[in-house]
């Protein structure tokens, strides 16, 4: 197995050129980092050129960043993770491309390379707010139409914007801000520093 990923990332590296920022293996899984502005172009190699060839898109998701390692990150807040399979040569690859700019985080579509990446990036639109250039129908997906911000961004809060109820006088549903006041539930055993010690005694 070490083997092969020794051979696999020789491989990227020497088709990818510049545009690999950085490879790690970790637990038998080669994960590497491509450059934003060369992201189709590398996608595109991974899956076209014969000593890879990564025919199919597994999983496609949105990464937050912004409180990382507790706050420690420092780097591009959103990132987008490819997670390839080579049929023909029983391989993984991880791939992480970070989106450049924080307040307007931005990455080329990959649905012309994998099909199966419509639904993944609209996902990630949704819950992150990536846009994704090029994809032909960039819409939300698993919340509703009205719905305001990114629920999976680390700065949401915990009971949202807005909340929705039926409104008997009016007969409709009607959107209203949120009256439920936010809290943090923490079970006893973190908050306190002797739960479950009462009454023990120590030689």
């Amino acid at each position: 197995m070490a083997a092969n990923l020794t051979a696999l990332r020789e491989h990227v590296s020497a088709l990818l050129g510049d545009a690999l920022l950085s490879s790690d293996e970790k637990l038998n899984e080669l994960t590497i980092v491509v450059r934003a502005e060369d992201a189709l172009k590398a996608l595109a190699i991974l899956r076209n050129a014969e000593p890879l060839h990564f025919e199919q898109l597994i999983d496609l998701c949105g990464l937050d960043y912004s409180a990382y390692g507790d706050g420690a990150w420092e780097g591009p807040r959103f990132a987008v993770v490819y997670h390839l399979l080579s049929v023909r040569h029983n391989q993984r690859l991880r791939v992480r491309i970070f989106a450049e700019d924080d307040d307007f985080p931005m990455l080329p579509s990959c649905t012309d390379l994998w099909s199966g990446a419509n639904w993944f990036e609209r996902e990630a639109f949704d819950l992150y707010g990536i846009i994704f250039t090029g994809h032909n129908d960039l819409r939300r997906l698993l919340t509703d139409y009205g719905f305001v911000g990114n629920p999976f961004r680390k700065d949401f809060p915990l009971s949202g914007h807005v909340e929705m109820r039926f409104d008997p006088q009016q007969n409709r549903v009607i959107y209203q801000p949120v009256t439920v006041e936010p809290r943090e539930v923490t079970p006893r055993i973190v908050r306190e520093d002797n739960y479950g010690n009462e009454g023990c005694t120590y030689a």
